[in-house]
């Protein structure tokens, strides 16, 4: 038989509704609404001024998969992410190792925590200015440093005869590349140690006290204890670093012309996405088609991921059961 429902309680239920609508509206608005007309437009041809569009089925999507700027700006997202990423996972982890382990009674652990936290509270436009500024070509304190107290200079060839000037760092591919990687990563990092510090601690403090009875040191407890089950945050630290990848944007097209410069080498996916859509023919429909092959990559590798790095005892007891 169905309980009945109160007066009180069905009055505070009504009222339930009534706080969460706003919040549904909105995410219908803003966000429902807006995923849902982008597929829709990846099957249209709507593009410039026009505002009637027709279907095309999966033109767009072939034109895509032969597009080999979309497939260029694929792997630079992921250059500039590997050079980002893997450098701040090292570091994460050995801090994070470092400031959980109570053996060696480091002082001053919580303020160093808030230093490394605060550069991810700062917006990345003021982040990309900043660094546009530092390596501004040719008076920017950066070659002010190196030209004037170290003597080093950019050597070029005008006439046919060697010159020496300051550095145009971002006329250079790699050099470019690596100032987006380093925001990055310096952006970042704090986040992860974050993370990872709360992985630890969420271990249980017997297993360590019985390796430590059973005379494991540090290293041996890090390798045996701490690595193995931090495995869960590790995966989701990975698969959201990869969904904010693909979605680099702000960082690389302040840095640069808007379009990737040098040689398109730092045009992310989402720039080339910025770049078909608001720049040149408007072409909104291949535009949209390049944001849902975004979604589908993005997808396909963190399935992968999480299949690669989930552990097998729960694999096999999923399937035993």
């Amino acid at each position: 038989m169905k309980q009945k429902i109160g007066g009180n309680e069905s009055r505070l239920q009504r009222w339930g509704y009534f706080f969460v609508l706003p919040f549904v509206a909105t995410f219908c608005f803003f966000n429902l609404w807006p995923m849902i007309n982008t597929f829709l437009l990846a099957f249209s041809d709507l593009k410039g001024l026009r505002s009637d569009y027709s279907i095309v089925g999966l033109a767009n999507f072939s034109r895509l998969v032969k597009d080999k700027y979309f497939w260029e700006a694929v792997g630079n997202t992921f250059v500039i992410w590997g050079w980002n990423f893997l450098p701040q996972i090292g570091l994460a982890l050995i801090l994070s190792i470092w400031f959980s382990d109570m053996r060696l009674k480091l002082r001053g652990k919580n303020l160093v925590r808030a230093i490394i936290y605060m550069p991810n509270l700062l917006t990345a436009v003021s982040v990309a200015m900043l660094f546009r500024s530092m390596f501004y070509y040719p008076t920017g304190p950066i070659n002010q440093f190196l030209t004037r107290n170290l003597g080093l200079y950019s050597t070029v060839i005008k006439d046919g005869q060697a010159a020496h000037e300051a550095f145009n760092f971002f006329r250079s591919v790699p050099t470019t590349r690596g100032v987006v990687a380093f925001i990055q990563f310096w952006m970042w990092y704090g986040q992860t140690v974050i993370l990872l510090m709360a992985g630890i601690t969420s271990i249980p403090s017997s297993l360590y006290e019985s390796a430590v009875v059973d005379g494991a040191n540090s290293r041996q407890t890090t390798l045996h204890i701490t690595l193995p089950l931090l495995r869960p945050m590790m995966l989701y630290i990975l698969v959201t670093s990869v969904i904010g990848g693909m979605q680099m944007y702000d960082i690389p097209f302040l840095l640069t012309d808007g379009r990737g410069a040098p040689d398109f080498k730092i045009r992310t996916t989402n720039m080339y996405f910025y770049n078909v859509a608001f720049q040149g023919v408007n072409d909104y429909s291949f535009a949209a088609a390049i944001s849902v092959g975004i979604f589908i990559i993005t997808i396909i590798i963190s399935m992968v991921i999480f299949f690669m790095l989930q552990d097998r005892n729960d694999l096999k007891k999923e399937k035993a059961a």
